[in-house]
């Protein structure tokens, strides 16, 4: 019997995995890994008056359809309801807990909705596990946020100093997965991973509103862009790469918990600097300081040590930081060209 077929129900069906922020970056890329792996999956979404699946709207298929793998429905972190009738549904072999809000600037102007769907929503997810009576491997997305102001280079054992809502909830989510694996047994793991980015990424992060904004200036339809820190130093991977980690992190045979990341930081300004002569421009005449970006507390500098990771699970990165820019450059003028010729191909253009 295969590996996968080994986690399946013993009649052979495919090893089934729900994602919880299916939808997101982490989410889309990582239901093309376990789609391309063998997997059945399921994705929870939640309702909303517009669309809001674009980046796995590749992978729909009809479910009326023969041979499907992939699937939505609808539920909420803060439904604990819906939530644990969904497991009991399902039944899933692997839980991918991605969901959350999860940009940093925004946690500051609402902190108790960031808190109640970050930090509570993991808590509520994990408790539904218990409830539902199923057994599955939990993955926690944890971030590097919650290090704050400790000092690089951060690895597992580095003491945690958030610095956002975001990064306060984040660390609640963090030792709710590891209660539940010491009080429950539960096979539970927390990847700890550092800022990782792509064409998907969402267009008010940092790293995409550069990409997209030099794309708009080159063609004449932007002339500025204002931007908070260009201090910050970063740790910065390729997402794709990311989720490959989170994966790894389900099959290891014990849980635990990992960092991921390049060991390679570099600065806001650095980005720019990059992002802006992919495309001959210069950054110093188009980027602006607006105060309004900063964050109350800032985060000055992060950068992983993922020996673990990489000794334990054989995890690397493939992707370099001057290669990741102009993938994400390349990708929004490519993106722009084909909106302005009347395309519509939102995200099908990611070049490597």
């Amino acid at each position: 019997m295969s590996e996968l077929e080994d986690k399946g129900d013993g009649v052979g069906r495919s090893p089934r995995a729900l994602i919880t922020g299916i939808s997101g970056q982490d989410g889309s890329y990582l239901a093309e890994l376990l789609l391309d792996k063998g997997y059945e999956v399921h994705g929870i979404i939640r309702r909303s008056s517009s669309f809001n699946t674009d980046r796995i709207d590749h992978l729909y298929r009809d479910p009326h359809e023969e041979g499907v793998r992939l699937f939505n429905h609808y539920a909420d972190l803060a439904d604990p309801v819906a939530l644990t009738r969904r497991l009991y549904e399902l039944q899933p072999d692997e839980i991918y807990h991605l969901g959350a809000q999860s940009h940093v600037r925004v946690s500051f102007e609402i902190p108790v909705y960031t808190f109640d769907v970050t930090g509570m929503g993991a808590l509520r997810l994990l408790e539904a596990v218990r409830e539902a009576g199923v057994a599955p491997r939990f993955y926690q997305a944890s971030s590097s946020e919650m290090f704050g102001s400790a000092p690089p280079p951060q690895s597992e054992a580095t003491p945690f100093h958030p610095r956002s809502p975001y990064g306060v909830a984040k660390v609640a989510a963090f030792w709710a997965a590891v209660n539940y694996r010491e009080a429950y047994g539960m096979f539970a793991v927390n990847g700890i991973l550092f800022n990782h980015e792509s064409p998907r990424r969402g267009e008010t992060f940092v790293t995409r509103k550069i990409t997209r904004a030099v794309a708009r200036i080159k063609a004449g339809l932007q002339e500025k862009l204002y931007l908070g820190n260009l201090d910050a130093r970063r740790d910065w991977g390729y997402a794709p790469d990311f989720v490959q980690a989170m994966w790894s992190m389900l099959q290891a045979p014990e849980a635990d918990d990992y960092v991921v990341a390049t060991g390679e930081q570099h600065s806001v300004r650095e980005f720019c600097e990059l992002a802006f002569s992919r495309l001959d421009l210069d950054w110093k005449d188009h980027v602006e300081i607006d105060r309004r970006y900063f964050r109350p507390t800032e985060v000055d500098s992060l950068l992983g040590d993922s020996t673990k990771v990489r000794e334990k699970l054989g995890w690397q990165p493939t992707v370099g930081f001057e290669e990741l820019v102009r993938i994400m450059v390349d990708a929004d003028m490519q993106a722009l060209e084909d909106q302005l010729a009347g395309k519509v191909t939102r995200y099908s253009h990611e070049l490597t």
